[in-house]
């Protein structure tokens, strides 16, 4: 495969991240983290991560969900994409995902787990939520 060089592109290139929305008795799953080096404002967000070339994106998500929280997951539906205004490179997609095993455990990036009400959610993440998002994480059952 011919290697791109990304500098010939004026537009239309993105960091891809994967993230997953877990929902267990009314709540989500979310991860802090410290120091990211992307976004500095970044503290709480949904585990996940960038995918890799060699995996489908539900496979690497669910590998990256293993990592940072020691939980199994299956993953289920795209349910929201995005760009951030903190960083317009960034193209997050939104998966819902089900806990299929595992202990829960902070890992990779991430200092601690809490699972929180959806209506909690803003007041954690210290980088937009998009209001969309939040409706469709509201809808979950």
């Amino acid at each position: 495969m011919k290697k791109l060089n990304f500098n010939e592109f004026e537009r239309g290139v993105f960091l891809v991240n994967l993230l997953a929305v877990i929902k267990k008795d009314g709540k989500i799953l979310i991860g802090r983290r410290e120091n990211d080096p992307y976004i500095k404002k970044l503290t709480w967000s949904f585990p996940g991560g960038r995918p890799d070339y060699g995996d489908d994106l539900e496979k690497y998500l669910s590998l990256e969900i293993k990592k940072k929280t020691n939980l199994d997951a299956e993953i289920k539906d795209v349910i929201f994409t995005k760009t951030y205004p903190e960083n317009r490179q960034f193209l997050s997609i939104y998966f819902t995902a089900e806990i299929t095993g595992g202990e829960e455990k902070a890992g990779e990036k991430f200092k601690e787990l809490k699972w929180v009400k959806p209506e909690e959610l803003k007041t954690h993440f210290t980088t937009s939520l998009h209001p969309k998002l939040l409706e469709i994480i509201k809808g979950l059952k």
